[in-house]
């Protein structure tokens, strides 16, 4: 389990390099499990939220005594979207293409004018982890745990950079729905989407489970930590069914608590943020979704 550098490939510090936070690789047990072949969709979702009248956390006003700051009209439902800038722009600044879209949420993913008709088949997105908490509940199902989400993402080929093997492309033919062309302006589309895709248009893992790289990050239920691997390798031995850390630790925003994300989205580039691969990390605040953010289940107990 984890990601060392790739060889072979022109890396640099945002893009083609596995993250500190996934070293060192270290030895994994999980038991057997069940897993949904894809992520959970805008129909499974809409079946939730008409059974069970569930509000997500986009579509709920926030706080003012959570925001303190903040002004009384900015206090409005909605959720963070990216935007394209439409020029090149420096990558220091990840605010030149995310911003807080008023009235983004699940239904709405790219705003109030935004529509998830003919979208059923799409991932559901604007999704907080208390969302997906509350959907696998319903379900009779959970989150996985990231040991389980990557081995089972691995499909059987330990030690590969990607799911489906050591080269991006196989035979010439795109595996993921990634970015190409230049980040974060322009979205080439050469595999054949431009940003988010249905689920299950590219070829399924060894297990045969579909996108667990790109189109959108999934929740899994570990609460992240920068260090966590370096805590396992120093126990020794093979770590049999990891929980994550009893708590959250993120040194860039120490106050923020985290849970972690997988498998990397529509976004993901080797320009920037190269997560598609398989043994990296992602990590989210646990009340903020995205138009790039969805998670898949597992069953409670293996049928």
């Amino acid at each position: 389990m984890g990601a060392a550098d790739p060889t072979g490939v022109d890396a640099n510090d945002v893009g083609m390099h596995a993250t500190d936070d996934s070293r060192p690789i270290h030895r994994v047990y999980v038991d057997g499990f069940w897993m949904d072949q894809t992520e959970v969709t805008n129909a499974q979702f809409g079946a939730f939220v008409k059974a069970t009248g569930y509000e997500t956390v986009a579509e709920r006003a926030p706080h003012a005594e959570d925001f303190p700051d903040a002004r009384p009209e900015n206090l409005v439902a909605g959720s963070v979207v990216f935007s394209n800038p439409g020029h090149p722009v420096p990558l220091n600044n990840h605010f030149q293409w995310w911003s807080y879209a008023k009235g983004a949420n699940w239904r709405h993913p790219l705003g109030p004018d935004s529509s998830i008709a003919g979208k059923e088949r799409f991932p559901v997105v604007h999704v907080a982890y208390e969302d997906a908490l509350a959907y696998v509940k319903w379900a009779g199902k959970r989150l996985p745990t990231e040991a389980e989400w990557e081995f089972a993402a691995r499909g059987g080929l330990s030690g590969q950079i990607y799911p489906w093997g050591e080269t991006f492309k196989k035979d010439g033919r795109a595996m993921a729905n990634t970015h190409q062309g230049h980040f974060p302006d322009r979205d080439a589309g050469e595999d054949a989407f431009i940003g988010i895709g249905p689920v299950a248009q590219f070829p399924a893992n060894g297990y045969g489970l579909y996108d667990v790289a790109g189109n959108v990050w999934e929740w899994v239920s570990d609460w992240y930590r920068h260090d966590y691997y370096a805590e396992l390798a120093r126990a020794g031995g093979v770590a049999r069914n990891p929980q994550g850390p009893s708590s959250s630790l993120d040194p860039e925003e120490p106050r923020e608590p985290k849970r972690v994300m997988r498998g990397g989205s529509f976004l993901c580039t080797d320009q920037y943020c190269s997560r598609y691969m398989v043994g990296t990390r992602g990590k989210g605040e646990v009340s903020t979704g995205t138009n790039h953010l969805g998670f898949r289940a597992v069953l409670t107990h293996a049928k």
